[in-house]
């Protein structure tokens, strides 16, 4: 595969299907990563602010092992409750543990902040998240300004007004018939680096908004950051393999896709970022090649994900006058200062 001509999807990863729902009204949305098989999931929380639901199902020292689909949102708080839409649908679709009355579909979910973004009122509720399961299917996923990355923004440690607009994306990686993705919604409050470089490519703008600021190396000079509401930021994803894994390892495999957050984000994991990154396993390829080799296609899918969160990502102007650059643009410098 070459990540330059192809990068691939999540979807990509057999047993995979995903859905998005934007909300025509403001900039906001969800999306989900479905497995109506069922994947044994794990997860790992980075981020100090994090919104998530039915995390705690997914310790390994839990009884169930599997899940049925992973919900992220937009809305912070208010938009968990779009995983109460995909249970609903999961359900008519037959979709669920089989508890002997019926069956009950698991579904964790985590969210992220894009309330400053057009109007608050508007956020992902059940009927969003149930609409984004309808939409599902097992082509590459859309990516930019759609689902839980709509409302995204990046580059926010000197305040909103020198932001960029951040988005959702999705990559693979394939290895001797083993095949790892990753879809993540980035909302970092740092800039987002060309893993390959390390270069920032969209984040915090200079004061005329012409050019990238670096805020890691503003801040080394002494840059004063904007005072910023805690857990106003996150990014939040989904890891998949077709790989078999047990319960703990999917746990180490969420852990392990925080390593390319780490090569695509910086500053990363603050107090005011709540990331988390969910881990499936649907097994389908029917055996596992170690969990070394799984750790570092999980970190580079996650990595080539979040790059293209914003390679994707087309500028926005709200009614209340906030203008958000995207990197997608042509008309976007992509200097840094």
């Amino acid at each position: 595969m070459n990540p330059h001509t192809d990068p691939g999807s999540i979807t990509r990863v057999a047993g995979i299907e995903v859905g998005h729902f934007t909300d025509a009204r403001r900039p906001t949305g969800c999306s989900v990563v479905v497995v109506r098989e069922g994947a044994v999931a794990g997860v790992d929380v980075r981020g100090a602010a994090p919104g998530t639901r039915e995390t705690d199902l997914l310790d390994p020292c839990h009884l169930v092992d599997r899940v049925h689909a992973v919900v992220l949102a937009g809305g912070s708080a208010w938009g968990l409750e779009a995983a109460t839409g995909a249970v609903r649908w999961l359900e008519e679709q037959g979709v669920g543990l089989d508890v002997g009355v019926g069956r009950l579909p698991l579904v964790p979910a985590a969210v992220l902040f894009d309330l400053m973004v057009g109007d608050m009122r508007v956020r992902p509720d059940a009927a969003a998240g149930y609409a984004a399961c309808a939409a599902a299917g097992t082509a590459d996923p859309p990516e930019g300004n759609v689902g839980a990355g709509a409302g995204a923004s990046v580059g926010k440690m000197f305040g909103m007004q020198r932001a960029m607009k951040g988005g959702i994306g999705s990559a693979s990686v394939s290895v001797d018939g083993v095949t790892v993705g990753a879809l993540i919604a980035c909302n970092a409050v740092g800039d987002v680096l060309d893993p390959d470089t390390a270069r920032p490519v969209a984040g915090a703008r200079t004061a005329d908004g012409l050019h990238l600021a670096d805020t890691r190396r503003a801040l080394l000079r002494g840059a004063l950051a904007q005072s910023l509401l805690a857990g106003t930021n996150t990014t939040i994803g989904v890891i998949a393999t077709d790989a078999v894994l047990t319960k703990a390892q999917a746990q180490r495999l969420a852990v392990a896709g925080h390593d390319g957050l780490a090569r695509s984000i910086n500053p990363v994991h603050t107090q005011l970022d709540g990331d988390t990154l969910f881990a499936l396993g649907t097994g389908r390829a029917g055996r596992h090649p170690g969990m070394l080799l799984l750790a570092t296609m999980a970190a580079e899918a996650v990595a080539r994900a979040t790059l293209r969160a914003v390679q994707a990502a087309r500028s926005v102007t709200t009614p209340q006058g906030l203008h958000l650059p995207g990197l997608g643009d042509a008309t976007w410098g992509q200097r840094s200062a």
